[in-house]
């Protein structure tokens, strides 16, 4: 299923969420991190939650992570800060996605433009890219 709004409306993930009337824990935000070594990680936070990089690192096998810079992300990715998926990046990164997606049959996050969001299950997702489940959030 495909969701529209108005990205000059609703700027956070919790006002999207409302306005989509779905429960912001099943509408998941895109965060790319970097390791010292210039390793890239994706990961699927709730919009309602904080991605703790210390849980994150751990889940990748890594001794730190860092926020990729906002600069980089276009380059990198293929999206813009708001409009990042984890889906059609320019080149295919380990996801990972907080265990909490595993409680719901399907989850909301971005379509990979801004204003634009896409419902998928967990098992679907997961044979799209290469997906992985660890506790993340802080």
């Amino acid at each position: 299923m495909h969701y529209e709004y108005d990205a000059a409306k609703f700027a956070d993930g919790a006002s999207i969420a409302s306005h989509l009337g779905q429960d912001a824990r099943r509408v998941f935000k895109t965060l790319v991190c970097t390791t010292p070594s210039n390793k890239i990680f994706v990961f699927m936070v709730p919009v309602c939650n904080e991605l703790d990089l210390k849980r994150a690192a751990a889940a990748c096998n890594e001794k730190s992570l860092s926020m990729l810079h906002q600069r980089d992300l276009l380059p990198l990715t293929g999206y813009v800060h708001g409009g990042c998926s984890p889906i059609g990046m320019k080149k295919q990164f380990i996801t990972i996605a907080d265990a909490s997606v595993l409680e719901f049959e399907t989850v909301i996050f971005s379509a990979g433009r801004i204003g634009h969001q896409v419902e998928i299950s967990p098992g679907d997702l997961g044979r799209i890219i290469p997906l992985k489940f660890a506790d993340i959030c802080a």
